[in-house]
């Protein structure tokens, strides 16, 4: 059995993380890692990852406030959130994640989850919505099929770890 490629991965950490420093997240192996493994679950009901060669994604960690101005210019909801996902193409797959780690340790705070596993998992959320997996609002999304695959996948990235 031949293996799909796998897609080239941008990770673009804060500007003021520098080498990684005041990042406070995930290594960048780690969030690479989550992407990857988000790619090979493939498309909802489909045989596995995006065939072909040339699938290539972004993600990239920004402030607040520019979450905000993303979500308001593209969405029309001018609210912070914490992850957004722009796919760019069908074949090959090529799509923008924009996560905010602010909002994600706000999150991880207030529901008492670790920090750097909640970023692993909005890199997981980015990622499979690009791919074509979707929940509905509320709180039905929990018990969604995206998200009880997107929390096997953490589970597996973390085990890894």
């Amino acid at each position: 059995m031949t293996e799909s490629p796998q897609p080239t991965i941008h990770i673009n950490l804060p500007s003021d993380a520098g080498a990684d420093a005041g990042w406070g997240g995930p290594p960048e192996a780690r969030l690479e890692a989550a992407a990857q493994a988000a790619f090979r679950a493939g498309p909802p009901g489909g045989p596995g990852p995006p065939g072909g060669a040339g699938a290539e994604l972004s993600i990239t960690f920004v402030s607040a406030a520019s979450i905000r101005a993303l979500n308001r210019d593209y969405h029309g909801l001018d609210d912070v959130t914490d992850v957004l996902a722009f796919p760019l193409g069908e074949d090959p797959l090529l799509g923008d994640v924009y996560i905010s780690p602010e909002i994600a340790r706000d999150s991880a705070r207030e529901h008492g989850l670790d920090p750097e596993e909640e970023i692993l998992r909005l890199v997981l959320h980015g990622v499979l919505h690009l791919l074509g997996h979707d929940h509905p609002d509320g709180e039905s999304r929990y018990a969604s099929p995206m998200f009880r695959l997107q929390e096997r996948l953490l589970a597996e990235v973390r085990d890894r770890a």
